[in-house]
């Protein structure tokens, strides 16, 4: 099978299926850092709680998006 094909085949997925083929061909061309993950995970975890608690406000994804 071809690359077209195969990318052909890939866009009828749907997009969670989508998602985790992607997923999976970027992970085949960099293996991850579990230390840099670990921090990532341990900075999500900080930013989450402080979101929480009411010290980090949160941004509307409607003005995130919002046409300029």
């Amino acid at each position: 099978m071809s690359g077209k094909e195969i990318l052909g085949k890939a866009l009828a997925l749907k997009p969670e299926d989508r998602f985790m083929f992607i997923e999976g061909l970027l992970n085949s061309l960099d293996e991850p850092d579990r230390q840099i993950d670990e921090i990532w995970a341990e900075e999500s975890e900080k930013r989450l709680k402080t979101h929480r608690a009411g010290i980090l406000k949160g941004i509307p994804m409607e003005e995130i998006f919002r046409d300029k």
